[in-house]
């Protein structure tokens, strides 16, 4: 995976978040960004990370997310240490 394609994952998750209301609010409350820091800034590489983080922290979200969205389970935390560099940690 390249750099453009890592983007283009996080993309794919940022449209899948915006685009199912449970979802984004869940987001919205844990993050703190509303719907219109998320439009201004959905190019912002922290913006995507941080909505890659959302998924990452929560298996069965990332996995429906991945399902719907025709992406592997890898694809995201490949997309994630490129997008921001460094490796994806858990917090279990």
């Amino acid at each position: 995976m390249n750099e453009e394609q890592a983007k283009t994952v996080a993309l794919q998750a940022l449209t899948y978040l915006v685009g199912d209301e449970k979802v984004l609010q869940r987001f919205m409350a844990l993050s703190g960004v509303d719907l219109s820091d998320l439009r201004s800034r959905a190019d912002d590489p922290g913006m995507l990370t941080g909505v890659l983080d959302f998924f990452l922290g929560f298996e069965p979200q990332l996995l429906e997310m991945c399902e719907a969205t025709g992406l592997p389970a890898k694809a995201p935390a490949q997309a994630r240490q490129l997008l921001f560099g460094g490796r994806y940690e858990e917090w279990s």
